[in-house]
């Protein structure tokens, strides 16, 4: 008897990844992107004041950096040159190294949940999705 295939939102779990799995992925990439690039923004603005809450935006730059191209700013590096980085390598982070790290991104508060997750990996940190299979409905946007 064959193996049930796995289904998550709607879309059966293959291997290898069926069209319909590459643009589901491609679709939440899009919106993982655009969050960690609003939140390199947003704290780069913070860390370039001088306030007590610049250290904390600051280290959130810095991590988002090392997230999207695996290697880490230590205090050497301006502000600037970590941004610049970051958004440089952004648009190129491949689906899988992208579910990874913003799972851990979220997991940390620095970046928001987004209404689904990629699928056909398999492993994460952190269930970064705020909707659950049962909340499948327009409602859940």
């Amino acid at each position: 008897m064959p193996k049930e295939l796995e289904t998550k939102y709607g879309i059966k779990i293959t291997k290898p990844f069926s069209k319909e799995m590459y643009q589901h992925n491609d679709e939440v990439a899009h919106i993982m992107k655009s969050n960690m690039g609003e939140a390199l923004s947003k704290n780069y603005d913070v860390a370039i004041t001088d306030d007590e809450k610049s250290v904390i935006a600051e280290k959130k730059l810095r991590d988002i950096g090392m997230a999207i191209e695996g290697v880490g700013y230590g205090d050497g590096y301006e502000l600037d040159d970590v941004l610049q980085g970051a958004l440089n390598h952004l648009d190129n982070m491949a689906n899988w190294m992208l579910h990874e790290e913003y799972s851990y991104l979220c997991f940390k508060g620095i970046v928001p949940r987004t209404r689904f997750m990629m699928v056909g990996f398999g492993w994460e940190k952190h269930d970064y999705s705020y909707c659950q299979e049962q909340d499948l409905s327009p409602a859940c946007s």
